[in-house]
């Protein structure tokens, strides 16, 4: 697939034509990043929400779209709103909303280091998101994603403020502190509070839920306009991601094969809700043990032996954990991470 990487679309307050019967009809109109600007009440101001970094995560496309089309005319927010639609192309590869990023491409949401980096046009593509945010100095930024599994909705913040509490309470109960620097939108510096939110599992109705009744009080609620706190939120500090090293072979199965490399249980996905105990059955390792893993601390220590352990070749959690975005999904475990993680 050819891309121009020079690419981006704005739309101004678009009407139904544009808009489409439905959000997969709208999608397949696009050719690229897409911009839509929604004009509201206090033009001063401006709120900004992006979706799609991820072609496999449509919630806030969803989300979005239904916002956009409740009424037969435009909502009126509070403020200017400015939705970002990034990964178009991958979204748009058969069967729809399959694919995290194209094949043979980068993942976006690794690309935003803020620098021009020579031949890499998905790095391109993240300074010119970048560019679409700045230039209307928001307020406040919302990355829309879902989940890699099924689990919980949850947001994560790279600092924490009372605005980024209020923020998430809009969407979730749930905040974690991460400051893992992978060359995600949410490491760039827009001075102004932000978070992603993980709205539950991809195919979950409850997610696209999730996405929209957070983005509507966000904008259209007049209390959100002060930031007032809407309910209670958890906060968790700093989780850890649990990968694989290089090269080792990954399976799922109810029971082990004996292949060499990981074999993580089948209902994996299960335990994004609650708390994994102490001695919890994960799946089942070769003779390398906890040497195919790794796990690093914010020191840059491999912690595995702190975490997990291996009883025969069977792998268990080594104290109570809490577990996060464990997915069933092989592509993503070997090329992102099996889930994140930390003690309670």
């Amino acid at each position: 697939m050819d891309i121009d990487f020079d690419e981006i679309t704005y739309l101004k307050n678009p009407g139904s034509l544009l808009l489409k019967a439905d959000y997969i009809q709208f999608l397949m109109t696009l050719t690229g990043p897409t911009v839509i600007d929604i004009t509201g009440s206090d033009q001063d101001k401006c709120r900004v929400f992006t979706t799609l970094l991820h072609g496999n995560e449509p919630s806030g496309l969803i989300a979005m779209h239904r916002w956009l089309t409740a009424n037969e005319q435009l909502p009126v927010p509070t403020t200017n709103v400015r939705f970002i639609i990034c990964s178009v192309e991958a979204a748009n590869i058969s069967p729809l909303f399959s694919r995290r990023y194209l094949d043979g491409g980068k993942d976006i949401n690794r690309c935003f280091s803020g620098d021009k980096i020579p031949d890499c046009g998905f790095c391109q593509r993240a300074l010119l998101i970048e560019k679409a945010i700045k230039e209307v100095n928001p307020e406040l930024l919302v990355d829309l994603h879902n989940c890699a599994g099924s689990g919980p909705a949850f947001a994560i913040a790279p600092m924490i403020t009372p605005e980024v509490l209020s923020i998430t309470s809009y969407f979730c109960q749930t905040l974690i502190l991460s400051g893992l620097q992978l060359g995600t939108l949410m490491e760039r510096k827009f001075d102004c509070p932000m978070i992603t939110v993980k709205c539950g599992g991809s195919k979950d109705e409850q997610s696209h839920h999730v996405a929209y009744q957070g983005l509507k009080q966000l904008t259209l609620n007049k209390q959100a306009k002060t930031f007032q706190q809407n309910r209670a939120v958890d906060i968790i500090y700093r989780p850890l991601r649990l990968e694989l090293k290089p090269h080792t072979p990954l399976t799922y199965g109810d029971h082990d094969e004996g292949f060499s490399g990981v074999c993580i249980k089948s209902n994996i996905e299960q335990l994004n809700y609650g708390i994994s105990r102490k001695d919890q059955m994960l799946g089942w390792v070769d003779d390398k043990g906890l040497d195919n893993f790794v796990l690093i601390d914010e020191h840059g220590n491999n912690v595995i032996d702190d975490h997990f352990s291996c009883r025969k070749n069977i792998l268990t959690c080594a104290v109570d954990l809490r577990i996060f975005m464990a997915t069933e999904n092989k592509n993503i475990a070997l090329n992102d991470c099996l889930f994140y993680v930390i003690k309670v």
